[in-house]
């Protein structure tokens, strides 16, 4: 069983202390197993089912069908660690229909609040975020894709690329370029349907661990005025405090991932036999386990302070989450490596829960702003603390 001691910190509440063991109980009661020959059905099923649970609720404010008056990074955090030692499928289920629709928890009008968010807190509508290019991935700035104003609305053109629920989302946050203001100061968020005429799947793109990731085209589409987010300007501005909410989440997938890694490494540990002895007698094991368990509460502190600070509403958190993902992230690739290196050659074995994990794991530390960006981001603002 993992560890649950961390629910006692002083970060928590009494109302994430019973989060934390419904979504336990759920997950080993009413969680199916995803299939991954058909990962689009697997998706949809998992958000439909994640929303029969009522669990989707967490990812919308109280007054549009959430269970929050406001958007609680510690409960999503939690929903994210419990789901991610479960199933990453579901873990990534459930965090896009809360970063599909972030900015517009955030930023919408009342109108697209109202229209969009409680079919998202249902599992009845599936969401998206449409932020990444070819050639604008880490650089957000460089974006390419235009919105054109047009009488009632703007003309939307361009391409997206690496988009997590492309191909099976019913409505995108989109972020384009409008006017002619250079880098990031020319930039707006759009809420566009799918259905939309003019939008096109491009291609299905197979990663080492299926995901529902595509490329996507936007032909011409018409986005009316009441669909764009904040204002002409706006958008860079909207995405950056979007992902600050959620980057920390990632962090706390992460650490789901390590924990079930960690349990898993010490069962077999302990049922090992090598040279006539348990595994875990070796000192060797005893050195590496040990390493698991220092790295996994150590993410644990950075993920949950930086939910916290967001949470209370703190004036700086985008070093906070930033910190929690970095460390959350490589530290669980370390952990996970470890234990797969304790299973020896069973670890490799395709369906092993340790070889999923590898795979897992490995597009964390790039989504949501590389280790690298996240490297800067912290450097930036260490250095402007004392500049």
């Amino acid at each position: 069983m993992p560890d649950k001691t961390f629910l006692d910190w002083p970060f928590f509440e009494a109302r994430h202390q019973a989060l934390h063991a419904g979504l336990v109980s759920w997950c080993g009661q009413g969680l199916a197993d995803a299939r991954h020959d058909d990962v689009e059905a697997a998706c949809r099923a998992l958000v439909a089912q994640l929303g029969g649970g009522g669990w989707l609720r967490y990812c919308v404010p109280a007054a549009y069908g959430g269970m929050s008056e406001t958007l609680d990074v510690r409960a999503l955090c939690l929903a994210r660690e419990i789901l991610g030692y479960h199933s990453a499928l579901a873990d990534f289920s459930f965090a896009m229909q809360g970063l599909g629709s972030g900015a517009i928890s955030l930023f919408g009008s009342e109108a697209l609040k109202q229209a969009y968010l409680p079919g998202v807190a249902e599992g009845i509508s599936i969401a998206g975020f449409a932020l990444s290019e070819r050639e604008a991935g880490s650089d957000v700035a460089a974006l390419t894709t235009r919105a054109v104003r047009v009488d009632g609305g703007y003309r939307l053109s361009g391409e997206k690329t690496w988009i997590s629920n492309g191909a099976i989302a019913d409505v995108l946050t989109v972020f384009a370029r409008v006017g002619e203001a250079p880098g990031a100061e020319g930039l707006a968020a759009f809420v566009v349907q799918t259905a939309t005429a003019g939008f096109e799947i491009v291609e299905r793109i197979d990663v080492m661990a299926p995901h529902p990731l595509a490329t996507i085209r936007f032909n011409d589409c018409f986005v009316p005025d009441d669909h764009l987010i904040g204002g002409p300007g706006e958008g860079f501005r909207i995405a950056m405090a979007t992902l600050d909410v959620f980057r920390s989440t990632v962090g706390a997938a992460a650490l789901g991932f390590a924990r079930r890694a960690n349990d898993e490494a010490l069962r077999h540990a302990l049922g090992r036999k090598l040279f006539g002895r348990p595994l875990a007698d070796l000192q060797m094991t005893q050195a590496s386990l040990a390493d698991m368990a220092v790295a996994i509460d150590s993410s644990a502190l950075l993920v949950y302070r930086a939910a916290w600070a967001k949470d209370r509403g703190q004036p700086r958190v985008t070093r906070e989450a930033a910190m929690a993902k970095l460390h959350a992230t490589e530290s669980a690739q370390r952990i996970i490596d470890a234990a797969l290196q304790l299973f020896g050659g069973q670890g490799v074995v395709s369906g092993e829960i340790v070889e999923r994990l590898y795979r897992e794991i490995r597009a964390l530390r790039i989504y949501e702003g590389a280790s690298e960006v996240q490297k800067v981001v912290i450097a930036r603002q260490a250095l402007a603390a004392v500049a």
